[in-house]
């Protein structure tokens, strides 16, 4: 996830002046004209700048990839936000769902308990949120499956994650370069190769 506003910087836009004691998970909704992609972290809002076309390539290979291949019970959501707590609302990139989250049209945000992955792709502006901050958010608030990924060389790296229960925090399970192949949530394969295609080839091929 970026931040950075710089299409916000502008001598008219009025910013948000925050209340004590910080913006709260129901303010975004209230809030008015804020940027289309807004978070909130630790009762700050936070602004998405625009993507590169990395990133934009990225969510769209994982989003397409993994609609494809889930099953009949799962749901690929990209770009909404999880209610994690009253101070803290963050828009994963690309989310994996139970199907029966989707409770209507006009939702604007997930619990984290109907979250199974949460997927950032790092970029420049955002690499302490989407390293650190988050990842601890989301297994705080337990989230079973976590993917962070990187560029390298024009190629998405994808660092997987499992939630250890117990401690509440994720332990690593792999580092995927050019495929990416996992039995959890479920089983995927993705050719990472793939990102600069309208579509990705099918699973095998």
């Amino acid at each position: 996830m970026s931040a950075a506003p710089e299409f916000e910087l502008d001598e008219q836009y009025n910013y948000p002046v925050p209340p004590r004691g910080g913006w709260t998970a129901e303010d975004l909704d209230r809030l008015p004209n804020l940027p289309r992609r807004t978070e909130l972290i630790d009762g700050s809002l936070v602004f998405m700048s625009p993507q590169t076309k990395f990133h934009m390539r990225t969510m769209r290979l994982l989003e397409n990839s993994l609609l494809t291949q889930a099953p009949e019970d799962l749901d690929v959501f990209r770009e909404f936000t999880i209610r994690l707590d009253k101070g803290n609302r963050p828009e994963p990139d690309v989310l994996v769902v139970p199907a029966g989250a989707d409770t209507g049209p006009n939702e604007t945000w997930l619990k984290p308990e109907d979250v199974i992955l949460a997927i950032e792709v790092v970029s420049e502006d955002s690499l302490t949120r989407d390293r650190e901050v988050k990842p601890r958010k989301y297994a705080a608030a337990g989230v079973q499956y976590f993917w962070r990924v990187e560029q390298s060389d024009g190629l998405p790296v994808v660092y997987t994650y499992e939630l250890d229960p117990a401690t509440r925090s994720y332990a690593p399970t792999g580092v995927h370069k050019d495929t990416l192949e996992v039995d959890h949530p479920f089983p995927i394969f993705i050719d990472l190769t793939a990102i600069n295609r309208r579509r990705p080839p099918a699973p095998g091929n």
